[in-house]
């Protein structure tokens, strides 16, 4: 399943790819040699009866459903209100509906598509993850960081406004194998569709007991190598769940032809880009998936995002003791990105967080080498940076830790 479904996915971006098909190509034969060792596995796995979720859906897309299945059309709008403003979990519960339509919606393979976590493990900084158990078996995980932040007095918010930060998953595993992130180590199973990213969402706000402010697509997985969901989830979560469209950060490692397909969709979303190295020999040794597409032509791309979109671009960078951390790193990413993207970049550097089976390979720097790195990019013109405090380490929830492993559990689901 999934190796098919990569495939299918490679080939198609692969008519539409006019600038650089032989980086395509080979990005699309890294992506199926990562998947294959998992396909039989997936092929295998159990799923149930074929279900429909309604999770997702925008309510045209419900009113449709209710007209196809000889219901009046305003109880498109009912379903709608009874998933998104209600949060009703079984479609048997959204009462707004006659009792009849419920069991048509039932019978017909129907259901709201919430999943309740399996676990939910805490870190003292209040930082919370949250382990959901998936159709076909496999475990997801996603994080909510609670934190308030500076306030804009022009919009009445006050002098500081409460942030909840959603931080989503958008496949199983990845495949870009980064060999510092507990995700890459992993391996890639399958894409998330919408429904499922946005359960992640909703299932967060039931854990705090309060509305997302923020999204961010930087959990397990690529997100641009699951473009068409993530969009699709995008469009749910700011119109019907009601999120601000500027609240949201899509983060990729770089996948060829991905970024202008997202830059055509204008979206205000942020785009963070994973670079966590100044030259492409270091960046080739932390991601594999650099060998196929290069910093330059990566760094093009982000140029022509910000053109169209007229949004800015950040730089994530993990700092890694004794690999990419010191003054001289500092300048080459500097000169790098004003090279290649022009002023105005913003860097967001984040210490390494450690990972089980990486550590012989990898460290996390000093407090005094952060500090020095930071200090020596502050002192090139044309670049703005922020050190990311480090939130649900105790927890394995902070940056590059998720796994979706844990003690199997009976699954908790509030399907129909």
């Amino acid at each position: 399943m999934a190796l098919r479904a990569v495939s299918a996915a490679a080939a198609a971006a692969a008519t539409r790819c006019r600038d650089s098909p032989s980086s395509l190509a080979a990005f699309s034969r890294f992506a199926r040699r990562t998947v294959a060792s998992r396909a039989e596995e997936d092929r295998d796995a159990v799923v149930d009866a074929p279900t429909t979720s309604l999770l997702g859906m925008s309510e045209e897309a419900l009113t449709r459903l209710a007209r196809e299945m000889g219901e009046p059309g305003y109880r498109g709008k009912q379903m709608h209100d009874s998933i998104y403003g209600m949060r009703k979990a079984r479609v048997v519960d959204m009462a707004l509906l006659p009792g009849a339509f419920r069991e048509k919606l039932v019978r017909g393979g129907m259901e709201i598509g919430r999943v309740a976590p399996a676990d939910v493990v805490s870190s003292p900084d209040g930082t919370k993850k949250i382990l959901l158990e998936l159709r076909c078996g496999s475990v997801i995980e996603a994080v909510g960081i609670p934190g308030d932040v500076p306030g804009d007095a022009a919009s009445g918010d006050g002098p500081r406004r409460r942030r909840f930060t959603a931080c989503v998953s958008s496949q199983v595993g990845c495949a870009m194998r980064c060999s510092f992130c507990a995700t890459g180590r992993q391996g890639f199973k399958r894409n998330l569709d919408a429904a499922e990213m946005v359960n992640q969402v909703m299932a967060l706000e039931d854990v705090f007991q309060r509305r997302a402010t923020n999204v961010v697509m930087m959990g397990m997985g690529e997100p641009l190598m699951n473009l068409r969901n993530v969009l699709e989830a995008h469009r749910c979560l700011n119109a019907d769940v009601g999120i601000g469209g500027r609240y949201f950060t899509i983060s990729t490692v770089g996948v060829p032809n991905a970024i202008a397909k997202l830059a055509a969709h204008k979206l205000q979303a942020t785009l963070a880009v994973s670079l966590h190295a100044p030259n492409q020999a270091l960046r080739e040794r932390l991601i594999p998936s650099a060998k196929v597409y290069p910093l330059d032509a990566l760094l093009r791309d982000c140029r022509a995002y910000k053109k169209v979109t007229g949004r800015r671009v950040t730089f994530e960078y993990t700092l890694l003791a004794g690999e990419n951390d010191s003054v001289e790193h500092a300048e080459a990413l500097a000169a790098l990105l004003r090279r290649n993207v022009g002023g105005g970049c913003h860097v967001n550097l984040l210490p390494w967080n450690p990972v089980r089976g990486a550590e012989e390979t990898h460290a996390r720097p000093s407090a005094k080498a952060t500090r020095r790195f930071a200090e020596a990019l502050e002192r090139e013109r044309g670049i703005t940076l922020t050190v990311r405090k480090t939130r649900g380490l105790e927890a394995d929830a902070a940056c590059g830790q998720l796994t979706g492993s844990f003690v199997r559990k009976r699954r908790v689901s509030v399907g129909v």
